[in-house]
């Protein structure tokens, strides 16, 4: 499994240690993902997601899971989250 959030599509960066010395070793920088369960309200299910903090963060800023997916470009997203978002505007379609 990569370490890439399914919905802001965050990844791994890599840098450098840098000593007192000044001497430069390359490094990982790993994103702070956690296993959330999110709730469509559109769909009415649970979605266990692989997300970064960050993004919990922005999903709840932006008034849930089916707000965030809207709004969002399809090219950030997984796989997964692009098959959700379709079912969501596709259900919103239908009830409007």
């Amino acid at each position: 499994m990569s370490r890439v959030c399914e919905l802001t599509g965050k990844g791994v960066m890599t840098g450098n240690n840098v000593s007192h010395a000044n001497n430069k070793t390359r490094r990982r920088f790993l994103p702070n993902l956690c296993q959330v369960t999110l709730i469509s309200d559109a769909l009415g299910q649970r979605f266990r997601l692989r997300v970064s903090a960050h993004a919990l963060r922005s999903v709840e800023h932006r008034g849930g899971l089916d707000a965030f997916l809207i709004k969002s470009d399809e090219t950030e997203l997984s796989m997964r989250a692009r098959l959700l978002r379709r079912q969501i505007v596709k259900k919103t379609a239908e009830a409007a």
